[in-house]
């Protein structure tokens, strides 16, 4: 699970409160956010809006894609996509293609079709009501 210092939506003072409750994962912020009440109960104890808590789980979700490293995390940054929701606005097809011109704009190599559609499909799965 990656640490939550790896996500850009937090910022510093948030990160420190969510550290003094011990939420120093991705993991752990998905757990601790599961559910409104508790998506409320962790924004109140770090003096944050539900909606703040919602953003760094939508984030959270996206690092926590199979066969998602940092390198990832930036090409899906220069590709406009910060979060799960963010891949589910996209078909399949814009997805591939949003990732395609990020990976050109970086000069590094596009990941291959399987990982694109696998991270699609994923994002499908993880999808919440």
């Amino acid at each position: 699970m990656p640490p939550i210092t790896e996500l850009t939506r937090i910022e510093p003072v948030y990160l420190e409160r969510l550290e003094k409750q011990g939420i120093f994962t991705t993991g752990i912020l998905l757990e601790v956010s599961e559910t409104p009440a508790r998506r409320q109960y962790l924004a109140d104890h770090v003096d944050a809006s539900p909606n703040d808590v919602l953003a760094w789980r939508d984030e959270a979700l996206m690092l926590n894609l199979a066969a998602f490293g940092q390198d990832d995390h930036q090409l899906f940054i220069q590709a406009g996509i910060e979060g799960l929701r963010d891949i589910l606005s996209l078909s399949l097809e814009e997805f591939g293609a949003r990732l395609a011109k990020a990976a050109r704009e970086l000069k590094r190599e596009p990941p291959d079709d399987l990982r694109t559609e696998g991270w699609w499909e994923q994002a499908r799965t993880l999808e919440e009501e």
